[in-house]
């Protein structure tokens, strides 16, 4: 009885090194960054949400947390896109792990290195206008589309792309070596072609992978400093360029605002992982149901 009760348990007790892991150093930061925002204003004896109130009211707040928003889902919905393309393809047609190891080369480089190559590579001054000028297909590197430190934040999507995209296939690739294609040859003997073979034997199977991986990417891309700090512009600025700023660069009144901030960034990574979370719990409990 005795061992059938720890049997029972097993499953807590492997997951409660992580559990104490992400409490001790995770569930800390965002209680303490919450906290200071909080006992700052108490300390002054204003409101307690007089920091929060000011961040809205903040320019450049609006707009920089529109701007982070759409480079986030942007970089993440187009590297899953593609990502999932590009696993279907490697696992059909390059089975050699070889090519699929040089495909997550791009993993090893660090953000910050990924952003200076953009500026050399990307930029109106950079090495693709010098060639593209050179061969005549535009008459001077001005007449280059600005891809890097422009308004709409392209370079920064264009660079996550080259980065993430290489992750997606390192969670896709397992996911499709798992599969039963036995179904696939069911599909395909009552007349189904490559959508319905996608959408009824690969999605079922790909869709929690994807959602998990969606939030790690959405989550990164949205509380990332380096890639927006280099290729991004003076206005509007993405919300981790702001924080930063605020935090370090700027005057101690701007501290708490920096804290606010990243109080704010925090709980809204954290609404979309619960909403992403809970649809793909649901969905699942309905596949479960036969629904």
């Amino acid at each position: 009885m005795r061992s059938l009760g720890l049997n029972n348990h097993k499953p807590y007790l492997l997951v409660l090194p992580a559990l104490i892991f992400f409490s001790l150093f995770v569930l800390y930061g965002i209680g303490t960054v919450f906290a200071e925002s909080l006992n700052l204003s108490l300390n002054t004896g204003s409101s307690i949400v007089k920091y929060y109130i000011e961040l809205a009211e903040k320019p450049g707040f609006w707009s920089g947390l529109i701007l982070s928003l759409q480079v986030s889902a942007a970089a993440t919905l187009l590297s899953i896109i593609i990502g999932v393309y590009l696993a279907r393809q490697f696992y059909r047609r390059v089975p050699d792990s070889i090519w699929h190891a040089l495909a997550w080369l791009p993993m090893l480089i660090p953000h910050f290195a990924a952003g200076y190559l953009a500026v050399l590579l990307l930029s109106q001054s950079g090495w693709f206008s010098g060639l593209l000028a050179q061969v005549t297909l535009i008459q001077e590197t001005s007449r280059f589309p600005v891809l890097v430190n422009d308004k709409n934040g392209l370079g920064i999507i264009v660079t996550y792309l080259w980065k993430e995209i290489p992750f997606v296939l390192l969670m896709s690739m397992p996911v499709y070596r798992r599969m039963d294609w036995r179904y696939e040859d069911v599909v395909r003997t009552l007349g189904g072609g490559q959508w319905q073979v996608f959408k009824t034997v690969e999605w079922p199977a790909l869709l929690p992978v994807l959602v998990e991986t969606g939030i790690i990417l959405f989550a990164f891309i949205f509380s990332a400093f380096e890639l927006p700090y280099l290729l991004g512009v003076t206005y509007p600025k993405m919300i981790s360029v702001m924080a930063y700023q605020w935090f370090y660069e700027g005057s101690w009144s701007n501290r708490p605002l920096a804290m606010a901030l990243m109080t704010v960034s925090t709980v809204m990574v954290l609404i979309v992982a619960v909403v992403l979370l809970g649809l793909i719990q649901g969905k699942r409990y309905r596949m479960m149901r036969g629904r």
